[in-house]
């Protein structure tokens, strides 16, 4: 027995089909709109052509299919389901001993392609593309680079707290360094520097630092014109703006934020970490979403109804879009801390997953 048969390659051709030839429309209209929006600042900051189309454009092409595969998912399953139950094509099939059930198997292995590229593309290949795609819209549409921090502080090592009173990013200087090693609750020793530069690698320059040694009732004092160290601790600890978690993938991202909890840093500026964690859980959750609206947008429209096409479409995208509506004000709540940010990512999935189960058991036989 196949394991694919011919009517199953049938169905992934039209779903996979579907697929594509919606987010090549989608993405074409957006980037109509897109030029008509961003056309004066291309020409105001003189954006070379070949920046224009290899910089930005097409690293804008997978950011925003991945950013709405959902919505494309959904679309697609919609439009050519409700086109074969139109045709009679579904009756069809389950006139002839086949069970929805064995139906949704082509559905399934679809969504689980569409799944495994959404996955791959948003932790591996998009977030380096994102980072040419942010550099040219800080270049020539609007920066929101983040260069300056000021007041940050973070423990990083056993007893060790960071403080660091100004930073600027563009030339890797700061002010106002301290430095505290505590053995329990005491106080051991605080270095501070007026003025700081990072090298590489974890290396720092101290100018006009002081070393102060607590030894029981006695301090000693040491003092120097500069002073080369190693710390824990480099300028994207202390500089972080909020399309940072953009451009990291799913391993930098996990070590990213396990290394800022560790050190109990809960926010850097205006920056949250939860941000971070939201992105992390999201590419995640991403996955189980094909398979959620694909049973729903399938379990809609395989019934032929009156109204044809046209009712299931509206029903779709009236569902989709609420479903993206929901993810947005969730994770606004996770960034807020009004909600957990695992619940607050997974709870569209757990709500849409009864609904899925609820239209499943409706769906034809």
């Amino acid at each position: 027995m196949k394991l694919i048969s011919i009517l199953d390659r049938y169905i992934i051709k039209k779903f996979l089909g579907t697929y594509i030839f919606s987010i090549i429309l989608i993405i074409s209209v957006a980037i109509v709109f897109d030029i008509n929006e961003r056309l004066d600042k291309f020409i105001e900051k003189e954006a070379p052509l070949r920046a224009v189309v290899f910089d930005y454009y097409l690293n804008f092409i997978p950011y925003f299919s991945n950013l709405f595969s959902a919505l494309f998912v959904f679309i697609s399953v919609i439009f050519f389901t409700s086109k074969l139950a139109e045709n009679s094509e579904i009756i069809a099939m389950l006139s002839n001993g086949m069970s929805f059930k064995r139906l949704m198997k082509p559905y399934m292995i679809s969504a689980a392609v569409i799944a495994a590229l959404t996955f791959t593309l948003s932790s591996f290949i998009i977030p380096p593309a994102n980072k040419t795609r942010i550099d040219f819209m800080n270049t020539y549409i609007r920066d929101k680079s983040t260069t300056h921090a000021n007041g940050t502080q973070m423990q990083i090592g056993e007893g060790t707290i960071f403080y660091l009173g100004r930073f600027n990013n563009r030339d890797k200087t700061g002010a106002e360094l301290a430095l505290d090693y505590f053995d329990g609750k005491d106080l051991k020793s605080r270095l501070t520097a007026r003025r700081v530069q990072y090298n590489d690698s974890n290396s720092w320059t101290l100018n006009n630092y002081s070393i102060r040694i607590f030894e029981g009732n006695r301090e000693r004092i040491i003092t120097g014109t500069t002073m080369d160290t190693l710390l824990n601790v480099t300028p994207s600890d202390i500089v972080v703006s909020a399309t940072d978690f953009e451009i990291m993938t799913t391993p930098d991202l996990y070590n990213y934020i396990k290394r800022q909890r560790a050190r109990g840093i809960a926010s850097v500026g205006d920056v949250s970490i939860t941000s971070f964690e939201v992105e992390f859980h999201k590419r995640f959750a991403s996955i189980l979403s094909a398979f959620i609206l694909t049973i729903i947008g399938a379990s809609l429209s395989a019934r032929k109804v009156k109204g044809g096409m046209g009712l299931n479409i509206g029903i779709g995208l009236g569902l989709s879009v609420t479903y993206i509506l929901f993810q947005t004000i969730s994770s606004s709540f996770a960034v807020s801390g009004a909600m957990p940010v695992i619940l607050a990512v997974w709870l569209p999935n757990i709500i849409y997953s009864f609904i899925a189960a609820y239209l499943y058991t409706k769906a034809p036989n």
